[in-house]
């Protein structure tokens, strides 16, 4: 009623129904198998229609059903330290872990910005992959984020494993359409009939003034979303052990990578290279681990902090404690979602006293929504109100290495921080 009848006939040009018609016939079709076909379709669907119509009102207590589908990888397996092998750096261990999947896996292919066999992408994290599994499983796409992320969900219907990637986090945001609206909730409103297998490898993080369009951090803007899982693994051996339960999970699994760690390049992060584990490790999402033990003497008199973190956080936590030996534990949450939370609560309430340590702007951050979550879930164990610490609230990370060094965390701020709540 809004649109001219020449309006109408103007667009019924680009009808994709009569354009099909056309493309039918084309191909050898004739106009009788093609009413035919055309009949069937409006049949089924007016089919569908009527039972749709006629179905009962669903059970309520169902309303959280099929967020996810059930994952095949509950427990750790395999051998994580095997005798005499090799350190490795974080970017190697994803890049081998790549690598075995896809040659166990035939339906598994690789594709992203850079990926493929020119460049092996820019940390050379799928390096040789295009020379060994071919151009067909390993490749490169146009700079589109969309496309990247939306085709996974025909790909996932096919029964094809695609490992994606984006190229930095702050690439993420026009992918988002395709993630929100597509791919994390599809499993729920299929009933658990169609959950997308994805797993997206995004590298994030700021170090050495990558600037303000290669080093934001995005886990607080992905965990918005529900339908999709968070890893953020901190080290070569969780690197190879997530990668893998990732992939095996038939849900869209989203790997934080920070580039910072990739080569072990800044000071302070040599045990983010770690022995290699075996091709048979996995390491199931939602397992905090705890990096560093208080001392028990001090823990049982009452003067220890737990510093809950991931990612960089982990060294700069590692780094503060040496200035309060003994006195500090750290968790390392390894996944954001499913996030360990018996993990937290247990370390909360040996301790009494918590920070939240995240590279990310610290003001409506993940950090600040957990310190709430410990707070409520804790509230008789504390004995200091829960502390966060994040980057500053600026809009992005400046390229000067001085202010970028300002604006984030660093082992002395933390340090500073432990030492004003083992004095609280």
């Amino acid at each position: 009623f809004y649109r001219s009848r020449e309006d109408l006939l103007r667009h019924g040009l680009y009808d994709p129904i009569p354009k099909m018609r056309i493309l039918l016939g084309s191909v050898g079709f004739n106009e009788g198998e093609i009413n035919k076909l055309e009949a069937a379709a409006t049949e089924r669907v007016m089919a569908d229609f009527q039972k749709a119509q006629t179905a009962s009102e669903p059970d309520t207590s169902s309303v959280e059903d099929h967020v996810f589908a059930p994952t095949p990888i509950k427990e750790e397996r395999g051998i994580r330290d095997p005798h005499k092998g090799e350190r490795v750096m974080m970017v190697d261990a994803a890049l081998h872990a790549v690598e075995e999947l896809m040659e166990e896996y035939p339906e598994a292919v690789l594709y992203g910005q850079d990926v493929g066999n020119r460049l092996g992408g820019v940390f050379r994290e799928a390096a040789t992959l295009a020379e060994k599994f071919g151009d067909h499983r390993v490749f490169n796409t146009a700079i589109q984020e969309a496309y990247i992320i939306g085709s996974t969900v025909g790909l996932s219907a096919l029964g094809m494993k695609p490992i994606v990637e984006v190229q930095f986090g702050d690439y993420i945001y026009p992918g988002l359409n395709q993630m929100v609206s597509e791919v994390a909730k599809s499993c729920y409103l299929s009933n658990g009939k169609f959950p997308v297998q994805m797993l997206l490898r995004v590298p994030v993080g700021a170090y050495g003034g990558g600037g303000p369009y290669h080093s934001g951090s995005i886990e607080s803007t992905l965990l918005s979303i529900k339908g999709i899982k968070i890893v953020y693994p901190s080290n070569a051996a969780d690197m190879k052990g997530l990668m893998k339960a990732a992939f095996h999970d038939p849900n869209p699994v989203v790997m934080l990578e920070h580039k910072g760690l990739y080569w072990s390049k800044v000071p302070g992060t040599d045990d983010a290279r770690t022995i290699e584990p075996e091709k048979d490790y996995i390491l199931p999402l939602g397992k905090a681990n705890t990096v560093l033990n208080a001392d028990p003497a001090s823990l049982r008199a009452g003067e220890t902090v737990c510093v809950i973190t991931y990612g960089m956080g982990v060294y700069w936590a590692k780094a503060a404690s040496e200035m309060h030996p003994g006195k500090v534990e750290i968790i390392d949450l390894r996944t954001l979602y499913p996030l360990d939370e018996a993990a937290i609560y247990e370390a909360t309430q040996r301790h009494g006293k918590v920070l939240v340590l995240t590279e990310e702007q610290q003001n409506n951050s993940f950090a600040e929504a957990l310190s709430l979550r410990i707070s409520n879930n804790c509230y008789h164990f504390l004995d200091a109100k829960v502390e966060v610490m994040g980057a500053l609230n600026l809009p992005a990370v400046p390229i000067n290495v001085s202010l970028e060094a300002a604006m984030l965390p660093t082992a002395l701020k933390v340090a500073d921080r432990i030492g004003k709540l083992l004095a609280y």
